[in-house]
């Protein structure tokens, strides 16, 4: 049955200038989008709000936070599924690479987390086929380098998994993310209730570990992305050289370089930068490390990740678009570019022939109102 959706008197963001106009959807796609106004019946008027293309977020931390709401605590898999997806619904969000973790620590389970990753994607991945979801999920392996079982557990996925994003995580103190050892130190005490003598003893282990384990894990990580025909990404590049090492190994995504430094080598080699929506928000890095501002102003920015918080995605988005003076280059952080990122380009524009993923906002200042959400043409928000 032919579903037609006709969205008028918007603000339509496209991919270099917004125009006031129409916007149609039929079957799943857009089949029209022109400057003038209509008044064919059953035409909803969005009373000049603005119409986007539905958000693209590729590295998200959210369905983890479901999956465990209290330390210790495991819920429901299909429940946190489920309510992940819901959310992510409202805040914009129509596809999404969920961030699963592989890479575990069993000889300590007090302080790690251990194996969950096939698990959940088996699970998700029926959900999918049963369509039981509202926005479209894909996978995103994060590939723990300092962890005892990394290997093994990316073993179990094949390509019919259909792993879209395979990253390179290395969280050992004293580099990349955590180059302030302090600052892990009050991250790791204030999480896993450590003594001083207790947290040196921990720091001591990951050390041991990353010894033993680092080259190892970082060449089976290039190699499973590219058994899986996945895209491989880099994480916390602080330095030139990570950058290099990175670029050896065919990365084409950096997620948060931690360094101006970084993000120009990045920029130098043709890799796109990924930075944090609550970095915008909040004005700095909560770990110490660059603003995605000071980045932005530097043209160093590419794609914006809503990491921890769905609901700053938009607002970031929107942000940029004021800083740089340009809503549309400000939405295609988190719209064209990481659609484009990662090989889909059925979406992220609003073209004829693109799929049906649109938003409808409107803009107080900096604090985006979300309206509505589409996914393949279907209101899911």
């Amino acid at each position: 049955m032919t579903q037609d959706t006709i969205l008028t008197n918007a603000s339509i963001i496209l991919s270099e200038e917004v125009i006031h106009g129409t916007i149609r959807l039929q079957d799943g796609l857009i089949t029209d989008i022109s400057s003038t106004a209509t008044g064919v019946a059953g035409a909803i008027d969005l009373e000049g709000d603005f119409v986007a293309p539905g958000m693209v977020e590729l590295h998200t931390d959210n369905l983890e936070r479901h999956l465990s709401p209290r330390p210790k605590v495991d819920w429901p898999h299909r429940a946190a599924i489920i309510a992940h997806d819901r959310e992510l619904a409202g805040t914009g969000i129509t596809t999404v690479f969920d961030a699963l973790r592989v890479g575990s620590i069993v000889s300590d389970q007090s302080k790690h987390h251990g194996k969950y990753a096939r698990k959940l994607t088996t699970e998700l991945l029926a959900l999918r086929e049963s369509e039981k979801l509202r926005i479209s999920h894909h996978i995103h392996l994060r590939a723990e380098i300092c962890s005892e079982t990394l290997t093994e557990e990316l073993a179990e996925f094949g390509p019919e998994d259909r792993i879209g994003i395979v990253s390179m995580m290395d969280h050992t103190p004293g580099q990349r993310q955590f180059t302030d050892v302090q600052k892990y130190k009050d991250y790791a005490c204030g999480k896993h209730n450590l003594d001083d003598a207790g947290f040196d003893e921990h720091v001591s282990f990951l050390y041991g570990l990353q010894s033993k384990f680092g080259k190892k894990h970082e060449a089976a990580t290039v190699a499973e992305a590219s058994r899986f025909g996945a895209k491989l990404a880099s994480h916390d590049d602080t330095t030139t050289k990570q950058v290099e090492v990175s670029h050896s190994y065919g990365v084409s995504m950096a997620e948060f370089p931690t360094t101006l430094d970084a993000a120009d080598a990045c920029h130098a080699k043709g890799i796109s930068t990924i930075m944090g929506a609550p970095n915008i928000i909040r004005g700095g890095s909560h770990s110490g490390n660059v603003a995605a501002r000071e980045l932005a102003e530097r043209d160093r920015l590419d794609i914006l990740s809503s990491d921890y918080v769905p609901a700053g995605l938009l607002i970031a988005a929107v942000q940029l678009g004021n800083l740089w003076g340009d809503i549309a280059r400000g939405l295609s952080t988190v719209t064209r570019n990481p659609a484009n990122a990662v090989g889909l380009l059925d979406r992220g524009q609003l073209e004829i022939g693109k799929r049906a993923d649109l938003i409808r906002f409107g803009n107080s200042s900096e604090t985006p109102e979300l309206k509505g959400t589409w996914s393949a043409g279907t209101k899911v928000f």
